[in-house]
């Protein structure tokens, strides 16, 4: 799904006219989050956002994953798998899967950690716990209430914040922002800009966490693409976010194709991208997920050459971190004994 243009844009008539389904649609949600999870035994710290979307998710999985054994633990990401057509639940195998089989996000995740997919994300915890997990880490699902977190760290872009504020399919928001703040154990802002700052502002007086973290290129990249002129593509959530990135480490981005989230690209579109890059003498530069779904372990002829373009999210205060996780991981565990 591709994003509409209005969303990110002041309060509009469209976004008024399709307010009574909005109310609906967060009247729903709203008591959805008010439920009662089931206690996964182990403790469960969920990455979400607050929007549709994306966020810097995936980075920021990664980021907790490495955090998490440099504390001494095993962690396990319970994804979802969406766009991927194997309802699980079944261990992510970047050789024996492709992103039609269980999302293009898992298939990269399980690259560097083990990735439990369960479209029933219920189902995925003793397949995450027979992996020898001592913590479980989702991969979004905050606004899901079927397992009981132990923390829930929200991701929020500065630069795009959550856009007019309204709840879909009037604006971005998955459920009611107010509930939403008020189940958020620490936020997460991402890159540079003011559009967090007063949701920020909201989390902080409740005595919450505000972590600032950029994301960081690859400095290899960076130095293969030095002097080249790009033509950047990518079906993430926020294309543009990639493309600034792209930009913010001085590549020179001629020319950029955007695509909806989780895009299943055609041979076709490939092929015109290659196309375009071969007559302008251009280098073609994607996201790792991206790769992901065109099969990165081994691209097809057509799809050769081009350049994944990694990233990976470092904290401004790497120690405030550490002593979040390290609190939350001893209450769950203390919480759980009790509970015996």
């Amino acid at each position: 799904m591709r994003e509409p243009a209005f969303w990110y844009r002041p309060p509009s008539l469209i976004s008024l006219l399709l307010s009574p389904l909005a109310a609906v649609y967060g009247a729903v949600a709203g008591r959805r989050l008010r439920r009662k999870g089931l206690d996964a035994g182990i403790p469960v710290f969920c990455i979400g956002n607050y929007h549709v979307g994306g966020a810097g998710k995936t980075p920021t999985v990664l980021a907790l994953v490495k955090l998490l054994r440099d504390l001494g633990e095993v962690p396990v990401v319970l994804s979802r798998g969406y766009g991927g057509q194997l309802r699980g639940p079944v261990m992510a195998d970047p050789v024996r899967h492709l992103a039609a089989d269980v999302g293009d996000e898992p298939l990269m995740l399980a690259q560097t950690v083990p990735v439990a997919v369960a479209r029933e994300r219920i189902d995925g915890l003793a397949l995450a716990k027979s992996q020898g997990a001592t913590v479980i880490v989702m991969d979004d699902g905050f606004q899901n209430p079927a397992v009981a977190k132990d923390a829930s760290l929200i991701v929020i872009d500065a630069h795009r914040g959550v856009g007019n504020a309204c709840v879909f399919p009037a604006g971005p928001l998955r459920a009611p922002l107010s509930p939403q703040i008020d189940r958020t154990d620490a936020l997460i802002v991402i890159g540079e800009g003011s559009a967090a700052d007063a949701i920020a502002a909201r989390v902080a007086a409740q005595d919450k966490p505000v972590l600032t973290a950029q994301l960081r290129a690859d400095d290899a990249t960076v130095a293969l693409l030095a002097g080249k002129r790009v033509l950047a593509f990518a079906g993430i959530g926020d294309p543009d976010r990639f493309f600034r990135t792209l930009r913010a480490n001085a590549v020179d981005v001629v020319s950029t194709r955007a695509f909806a989230d989780h895009h299943s690209f055609s041979q076709r579109e490939i092929e015109a991208v290659l196309a375009e890059a071969d007559r302008d003498a251009l280098t073609v530069v994607t996201t790792e997920k991206d790769l992901a779904r065109l099969g990165a372990a081994a691209l097809p002829p057509w799809a050769q050459g081009i350049v994944p373009f990694p990233v990976k999210l470092e904290f401004d205060s790497a120690v405030r971190l550490r002593r979040f996780v390290s609190d939350r991981l001893f209450r769950a565990r203390d919480g759980k004994l009790r509970n015996t």
